[in-house]
């Protein structure tokens, strides 16, 4: 069996932790992402005894299937001192895990192709401003002194950079967290999904698992695509969709730039080992089904920023979160959506990684048609304004959510996981959260949309 850092992660990998379930915890996560994994060890850290629940594997969706981004350039402005913490904290776990996670300040770049695409991306400088971050405009030049296309290459007119930023390696990063944590006493268990919630006077009391009862008085949904799902079989209404997201990785070639960077066209970052992954911004597709009917009414007023490079397919697939033979409501003792479909692994969209390598032999003529050794594609759970939510359930005490990254979770990561504590253990979070709160969706406040990148 290959092991979890040559390949994506699947069903087919081999489960790494199997602890028995404990009859009961303070706190049970739901979902081994980066966000259920960083909010594990953390409310570990705070003196709670913590057991994470996971479907499938852990980091077999979204969380290693994205663009390995450690990214404060280009934030909602609300997200961006969470994700300054989350910077910090990055580089402090990587050395907690001997330099495993592939943590490297490398820089990440939003490159412009007009004078008007650069008069675009400066704008947010004025945030960076605002926060004291280091971010700056560079010109034409000093973009061809940092990313080397070769003769007859592309040549951008400017580019916003943020050499603070970092990459990191998603496919080996978030289990070796996982290991971390589950080293400092977190119970951990593979190929195990939850069924239900039980409540007690209105109170969470624990979860039902297909392998057995878990008494908690807390539970951290981090469930990624799944979680409106998991939140509807308990009456809890969240206009969450799903989004597929086509990537991949070349071959070891030649270095042209050793952090990340993105165009109108093409997105890149070198990998650890010489190869870099490659995607796009219009490399998405909504695959409809019945909730993207539900939703239209909250989605309608943003979807033309937050869905404009974004292609619509008829149907998703069988056993899928939104596909329309997917259960919406089952008990305790029945199998649940979530053991049908233990990881997502969706197919990449075949035409858009012909595009890709088409992209990239454009901006670097002198390597040519990248070799593709992977394509995949992973389902981002994805919000109307393009911003999470991470708050307490309004309708169920106990219950915190954690959904809804829009593709910018692997990055946010431990800045989220610290304040899932903070909101666990009724600590200041130290951040202002009124834009991530859950009723945000039904107060009456008007929506708007964050960046989608």
């Amino acid at each position: 069996m290959p092991s979890r850092s040559s390949v994506p992660i699947t069903s087919q990998s081999p489960v790494t932790f199997s602890d028995p379930l404990p009859a009961e915890v303070d706190v049970v996560v739901i979902g081994a992402g980066v966000i259920g994994i960083m909010s594990a060890l953390y409310l570990r850290r705070a003196g709670l005894s913590v057991f994470v629940v996971e479907k499938g594997r852990v980091a077999g969706e979204q969380s290693s299937r994205n663009w390995g981004w450690i990214r404060q350039l280009g934030r909602d402005e609300a997200e961006l001192p969470i994700m300054m913490e989350a910077s910090r904290l990055w580089e402090q776990i990587d050395a907690e895990t001997g330099n495993a996670t592939g943590y490297r300040r490398t820089g990440i770049m939003y490159l412009a192709s007009t004078d008007k695409e650069m008069e675009q991306r400066a704008k947010w400088l004025d945030v960076a401003r605002r926060h004291q971050l280091d971010v700056r405009a560079i010109d034409g030049g000093a973009v061809a002194d940092r990313i080397d296309t070769g003769p007859g290459g592309k040549r951008w007119v400017g580019a916003v950079w943020s050499p603070t930023d970092a990459r990191g390696e998603p496919w080996v990063a978030v289990p070796a967290v996982a290991a971390l944590a589950h080293s400092e006493g977190v119970g951990i268990r593979e190929n195990c999904a939850i069924r239900t919630l039980e409540t007690k006077t209105g109170k969470l009391s624990g979860v039902y698992t297909e392998d057995g009862f878990i008494a908690a008085s807390q539970v951290v949904a981090a469930g990624g695509a799944w979680t409106s799902l998991l939140l509807r079989n308990q009456g809890i209404t969240l206009p969450q969709l799903s989004v597929r997201s086509t990537v991949m990785r070349t071959a070891p070639m030649p270095e042209v730039y050793d952090g990340a960077a993105l165009d109108e066209e093409l997105a890149l970052r070198r990998r650890e080992d010489g190869s870099y992954t490659v995607s796009a911004l219009d490399a998405h597709d909504l695959l409809i089904g019945p909730d993207s009917f539900r939703h239209l009414p909250t989605w309608l007023p943003l979807a033309a920023k937050v869905l404009g490079q974004t292609r619509f397919l008829p149907k998703a697939p069988k056993h899928y979160p939104d596909a329309w033979g997917t259960a919406r409501s089952w008990g305790a003792g029945d199998e649940s959506p979530f053991e049908r479909c233990r990881v997502l692994d969706p197919e990449p969209n075949a035409s858009r990684t012909k595009v890709l390598k088409r992209r990239f032999a454009a901006r670097f003529p002198s390597l040519g048609e990248p070799e593709i050794t992977h394509a995949w594609a992973g389902m981002i759970d994805a919000m109307p304004d393009v911003v999470p939510v991470v708050d307490r359930a309004p309708a169920l005490e106990g219950l915190i959510v954690a959904t809804g990254m829009s593709g910018h979770g692997f990055g946010i990561g431990p800045g989220f996981g610290k304040v899932v504590t903070n909101i666990a253990t009724g600590s200041p979070t130290g951040h202002d959260m009124s834009r991530f709160r859950f009723s945000r969706f039904t107060d009456g406040s008007k929506l708007v949309s964050g960046p989608a990148l």
